[in-house]
């Protein structure tokens, strides 16, 4: 399941820095606008302990964690949605995602400039929202003189659709956090709208405010309470350091800072929830591996995510849990305490799941 989410923020907020420290990557970072001149792309792996209290009790070769596509796109400013800085291009780039993780700067420092000249976190956030809603109500208009003189049944319901989504916009509301029904989501689906897409906000901290107590990162966490986004806190220097460190360094340098771990696991772990997105897992001899599900997917497709061949062909599921092999230690176990579950179509698999899947091609 090919899902993505956009880095997208200010310029100099930390966006590359902490791109690549996701994902070990090599974008360029730079202390002036428009550094990213190409979205660069990265698969950074959802972390998930379970996955190592499966190993504990059935042998294998391997461990295999779901992942996430991540994309960095260039620092927006004001006026991007008309073409300002690198405008359009990059607010293309971010129609491609999924959810939008918006790094926003909550740390003070004088030899980093900030292309306001202050920093301030509700007024950065503003400037790109506003941006992201322009480039919508744009989108929206366009399509609406498309289809104006069309008065087929379904035309007729996507101009209600556009009509009430350009009244919200106008309100200056974001479309995901709004009462838009879902039947104008589905007409409106197809106009990869920037305002439908779900955003976790990124507090980018200094190094010693882990805890995120600053006055700045009050302000951003009061408006993501307010506004159902999400939030997370990390310090891109800090993260930037580990990622740079091998195994043993970086636990060490996690126990120096008090942290259990880095905070960009927390950030990948909330991403994966902010797009509605559970694991399953498959394990043998030779992997044992997370896959990517949606909440509410049926038992053939979940296998489907592994091959359309297992959906096509599906029989049933066997499945158990963790808590069922960490009780009775063994597969075999599980089968002899009459605990492996036989499934059909009709079941929806839950997160964390362990399944084989029986198929007739």
């Amino acid at each position: 399941m090919a899902l993505s989410a956009g880095i997208v923020g200010l310029p100099n907020v930390g966006k590359s820095t902490i791109f690549n420290a996701l994902t070990s990557g090599k974008a360029q970072s730079a202390n002036y606008p428009f550094c990213t001149i190409e979205p660069n792309t990265g698969v950074v792996a959802v972390p998930d302990p379970r996955l190592e209290r499966i190993r504990t009790h059935l042998e294998t070769q391997k461990v295999i964690p779901t992942a996430i596509e991540i994309v960095d796109i260039a620092g927006l400013v004001k006026g991007a949605s008309k073409g300002e800085g690198l405008g359009n291009q990059f607010l293309g780039n971010i129609r491609q995602v999924d959810a939008i993780l918006h790094v926003v700067r909550c740390f003070e420092d004088e030899d980093v400039t900030h292309v306001d000249g202050d920093v301030s976190p509700l007024r950065d956030v503003a400037t790109i929202e506003t941006e992201l809603l322009l480039a919508d109500m744009d989108a929206l208009e366009k399509r609406k003189q498309r289809i104006g003189k069309m008065s087929d049944a379904d035309s007729k319901a996507e101009k209600a659709a556009i009509e009430h989504a350009l009244a919200i916009i106008n309100e200056g509301c974001w479309l995901d956090r709004s009462s838009l029904s879902e039947a104008d989501r589905d007409h409106l689906r197809h106009l990869f709208l920037l305002s439908m897409k779900p955003v976790l906000f990124i507090a980018n901290v200094h190094e010693d405010d882990l805890a995120g107590s600053h006055p700045n990162v009050a302000e951003l966490r009061n408006h993501a309470q307010e506004t159902g986004a999400g939030l997370v806190i990390i310090s891109g220097k800090i993260e930037s350091e580990l990622a740079d460190l091998d195994r043993e360094d970086a636990l060490d340098m996690l126990q120096e800072l008090g942290m259990t771990e880095p905070g960009l696991d927390a950030l990948a772990r909330e991403t994966y929830r902010l797009l509605g997105l559970r694991s399953y897992f498959t394990a043998g001899p030779k992997e044992i591996r997370a896959w990517t599900i949606r909440v509410g997917s049926k038992a053939p497709e979940a296998a489907g995510v592994i091959h359309s061949d297992f959906e096509k062909g599906f029989i049933r599921a066997e499945t158990f849990t963790l808590s069922d092999l960490e009780e009775h230690k063994s597969e075999a176990a599980i089968r002899g305490a009459g605990l492996m579950r036989q499934e059909g179509k009709e079941y929806v698999v839950a997160d964390g799941d362990i399944l084989h899947f029986k198929f007739n091609v």
